[in-house]
């Protein structure tokens, strides 16, 4: 799933604190920019499919940078057949290398904008202090059993069965093959299927417990949207998921598809169709913010 570069956009690298080299692109905003934003991507999708977001962010002011987790898109190894990696090392390390990027010293505020796994993400980070605010689409904990029964079924058939063995037999999960996105470093997809075996993701693993902790540590004004027809990341998903957040001042809403031209579902809030979505976010994202202490109360 490629893109063409915006003209105004510039490729660009990202340098990981354990010396991972991840490509970039960065879409300038107005010569003088109101804020500075990241989008943080979902599982296995290349930055290249959230290109018409940042250039809409950009035109309105908003310095926006995409990037590619390690193992995906142009940040992807000559082979995945052994690259070895963490999952969480796509929020505590690429991340935040993106987030030190951005981070400026004239006082321009620092947004994230995540998709799905992007929401998941922001409670890696070790400079989370850096963002100003946080506003997510599609974020949920991944267990089947807040699907649909029908999407349930599949689900189930392509954890247990379909993607096992492909994996097996390729050396790494051939995610593109089936038409669902980029390729997945085993390692990633191994850990994926994993959580989502729990109905907390992580939170509920017992082989996890520090993780409630950093997550915790997160107070970051934050919004969490889902489409009511979102299969894969259901309101009570989000909720599931969101709730690891305990001391972030935390917001949601749910998305109606039927007010939209075409459906949403889990890709949908990214395509052209979706500006309404965007710029909502947008304006959300500038607004003042509650401090989390008060929402809390």
């Amino acid at each position: 799933m490629t893109h063409e570069i915006h003209s105004a956009a510039r490729t660009m690298t990202l340098t990981a604190t354990d010396g991972f080299v991840l490509a970039a692109t960065l879409y300038p905003g107005a010569q003088r920019p109101l804020a500075r934003l990241i989008v943080a991507g979902a599982t296995a999708v290349p930055q290249g499919f959230y290109r018409r977001f940042a250039e809409f962010a950009a035109a309105q002011g908003f310095e926006t940078l995409t990037f590619d987790y390690r193992g995906i898109g142009r940040s992807r190894p000559p082979s995945l057949k052994d690259f070895r990696m963490s999952l969480l090392d796509w929020g505590q390390l690429d991340l935040a290398a993106a987030v030190e990027a951005m981070s400026g010293g004239d006082g321009l505020p620092l947004y994230v904008i995540g998709h799905s796994y992007g929401g998941h993400a922001l409670g890696l980070l070790p400079n989370h202090d850096k963002v100003a605010a946080f506003y997510g689409f599609g974020v949920g904990a991944g267990w089947h059993g807040w699907m649909r029964r029908s999407e349930q079924f599949k689900v189930l058939l392509m954890w247990n069965l379909v993607l096992p063995l492909l994996t097996r037999w390729k050396g790494y999960c051939p995610w593109k093959m089936l038409g669902l996105g980029e390729d997945l470093p085993r390692d990633a997809f191994v850990q994926w299927r994993h959580w989502c075996r729990f109905p907390r993701y992580f939170f509920d693993d017992p082989q996890m417990p520090e993780i409630a902790d950093r997550y915790a540590a997160v107070k970051v004004p934050m919004m969490a949207a889902n489409a009511l027809d979102d299969l894969w990341a259901p309101a009570a998903s989000r909720d599931a998921f969101m709730s690891g957040y305990r001391h972030a001042a935390l917001s949601t809403c749910d998305i109606a598809p039927e007010a939209r031209s075409r459906g949403i579902g889990h890709m949908g809030y990214f395509r052209a169709s979706s500006q309404g979505l965007w710029q909502d976010a947008l304006d959300w994202l500038v607004q003042p913010q509650p401090h989390p202490a008060l929402a809390a109360g």
